[in-house]
Formats: structure tokens, sequence, C-alpha cells
């Protein structure tokens, strides 16, 4: 028998007040769509308590990663954080954490689902170059479905400044730097080949949830490069050409 979606909401709800983002007892049981109603259903429960959504990530966006773990198309998480560029964290503030370098999209017109890619560009109003800020808080890639209940490792997103959005979106390359070493390179056509396709994507995704994208919120497409791991002392610096840096770091 099929566990009631909100008894599955308060179930994970409860877990996450003891700790538990990842409840062993729900090991492969969950389906990828009762994981995306258990995330919406926690994501209210804390906007109820306090904090409040300012938009969506997209996630799994490159070949190379839906192969990996064996996904037909991206996946979403809901964000209800950021920090500015140049934001310091302390070693206590973040789990396992990791960082994705992405270009955040701030809508200035709602999206509703089924649109164009020319009608998606028409809604943004600026990007901004990102630092996805990202919690491993459980074994992500052995259960994907847990992950997504989980908020899909969002954590946080740090902000560089706004631009107009770039013509051609797939030639934007990307150069990323830890503690001033070079350590990836990316193109934006590693992002579904149009970062843009991620709000596309995403539209269509959310009306099948009952839910839409608003004049105000920040989308977080998809990253250039693969996950790089955040360990204390890391100063870390991307830049995207033609839109901007955008630079985080750890203390010791």
């Amino acid at each position: 028998m099929t566990t009631p979606i909100d008894e599955l909401i308060e179930t994970f709800w409860q877990e996450r007040q003891r700790g538990n983002y990842f409840p062993p007892a729900w090991f492969d049981k969950l389906t990828l769509d009762q994981a995306y109603r258990i995330q919406l259903g926690l994501i209210d429960r804390r906007c109820a308590a306090g904090e409040r959504q300012i938009g969506w990530k997209v996630g799994l966006t490159a070949p190379a990663i839906q192969l990996q773990f064996g996904f037909h198309e991206p996946v979403f998480g809901c964000v209800l954080d950021s920090k500015p560029s140049g934001h310091v964290f302390a070693p206590a503030d973040l789990i396992a954490p990791g960082f994705e370098n992405e270009l955040c999209m701030r809508l200035g017109a709602d999206v509703a689902g089924g649109v164009s890619l020319e009608e998606a560009r028409r809604a943004v109003a600026a990007v901004h170059p990102s630092l996805e800020i990202t919690e491993t808080r459980g074994p992500f890639s052995e259960q994907i479905a847990l992950a997504m209940a989980d908020n899909a490792q969002q954590k946080t997103v740090v902000l560089g400044e706004p631009v107009p959005l770039p013509e051609d979106r797939a030639a934007i390359e990307t150069r990323v730097s830890i503690n001033g070493q070079l350590v990836g390179t990316g193109r934006g056509d590693a992002v579904l080949g149009d970062p843009l396709n991620s709000v596309v994507w995403l539209a269509g995704k959310l009306g099948t949830y009952g839910r839409r994208l608003k004049a105000g919120d920040i989308v977080m497409t998809g990253s250039f490069t693969r996950q790089f791991p955040i360990t204390p002392g890391d100063e870390i610096e991307t830049v995207f050409s033609g839109v901007g840096s955008v630079r985080t770091a750890m203390t010791h």
C-alpha cells in the first residue's frame, strides 16, 4: 500500500528535526515523484516557520552527470538563502560542502509551463555569476530520490553583481580557481546546450506540481563544471567571460 504524501512529508519533517536528512528506513523506497512532493512539502513547512523561498535550482544538467547517475532529465530544488560575493563561511556552517559554477537568472516576469526559449529570454531581467553551495547530507549518488526529498543538496548560493543576459550563453567560458590555482574550466553549452534551457525545463516541470516561476525569483541554471569540494582555508573564485566573477572562502 502506498503511503499518503501528507504522511511522508510528516515523517521526513520529523526525521529532519532529528538531523536525519536521508532516513535509512526509506532507502530505495521512494519514487522521484514522491521525492519532489516531499521536497515541496518540507519547503512549505520551512517557509511557514519563517524562512523564505527566493527561487529554484536546476541540477544534473550535464550529459556526463546524467549518464553517471542513470538520469534522463535534470532535477530541481528550492533556494531559500543567498550570500553576496566575498562571503566567508566557517567550517561549522556547512555539512560536507561543495560548490558548483553556475549562471543565476533573475526573472523580471512570471514564466508558466510550455514556454519557448525566446519567451524565457524575455522574462530574464538579469544574470549573476554565481556559486551554488551544496551539502552532501547523505549518500547522494546511491539514493537520488532521497537527495531530491532533501532539496537536491542545496544549502545557499553566492551571487556576484548582476549584468544583462548575454546573447550567446553557450559560448560563455568559465575559469575556476581554488587558492589561486586553476582547477577547472567549462562552457555554457555544457548546461543543456544553453543555460536558458534550464528555465524552459523548470517552468514545464513545476507546472506538473502546481507551482510556477514568478517575477523576482532567481533560477540557478546548472553547473558549467563538475562539483568541487570546499575545505577549510579554501579561497574560491570563478570568472565567467562577459559576465563577471564571484568569490567565496572558508576559514580554517
